[in-house]
């Protein structure tokens, strides 16, 4: 795939794999960022509340399989994560940009350089698609809907 003048190319799972990539980064990432966005100020209410603490080493584990799905290849995941995205009325722009600030730290903070920037490139998309597909389920307008701002990473007290 090309990239856009002034924007590095995008890696691809093969690359990440050999520098690194494997199931068990998988489970840092999702285990680390997890941890983080549950105590989220912005974000964590909202995992509070749809995912009970009972149900989260299951939960986890469905999110380590999407993961090593679209980033090994695996064939571990079956799930339509879109449904349960849309049931969040309270869903909004602002947690899209928080998951992704919180996220993009915490692959930077785990892993080598390409396969963090194979973790973003994919979350950025994913959280794209559900925004837009949120918004035209709530009916409203995507003419002139703006790609997602990218907040930073909020430090104590976010």
């Amino acid at each position: 795939m090309t990239s856009r003048p002034g924007e590095e190319s995008r890696p691809t799972p093969a690359q990440a794999i050999a520098e690194g990539l494997d199931a068990q980064m998988v489970r840092r990432v999702v285990h680390r960022f997890y941890d983080q966005a549950r105590q989220d100020s912005v974000i964590g209410p909202i995992f509070r509340k749809y995912v009970a603490d009972d149900d989260w080493p299951a939960h986890l584990a469905k999110i380590e399989a999407f993961w090593g799905a679209s980033l090994l290849g695996t064939k571990a995941y079956s799930g339509r994560p879109m449904p349960k995205h849309l049931a969040m009325p309270e869903l909004d722009d602002s947690h899209f940009m928080r998951w992704l600030a919180l996220f993009r730290n915490t692959v930077t903070e785990i892993c080598p350089p390409l396969t963090a920037r194979l973790f973003i490139d994919r979350s950025e998309r994913i959280a794209e698609a559900f925004r837009i597909n949120i918004s035209m389920h709530r009916g409203e307008e995507l003419v002139f809907l703006p790609p997602l701002k990218r907040e930073p990473y909020p430090r104590a007290g976010g």
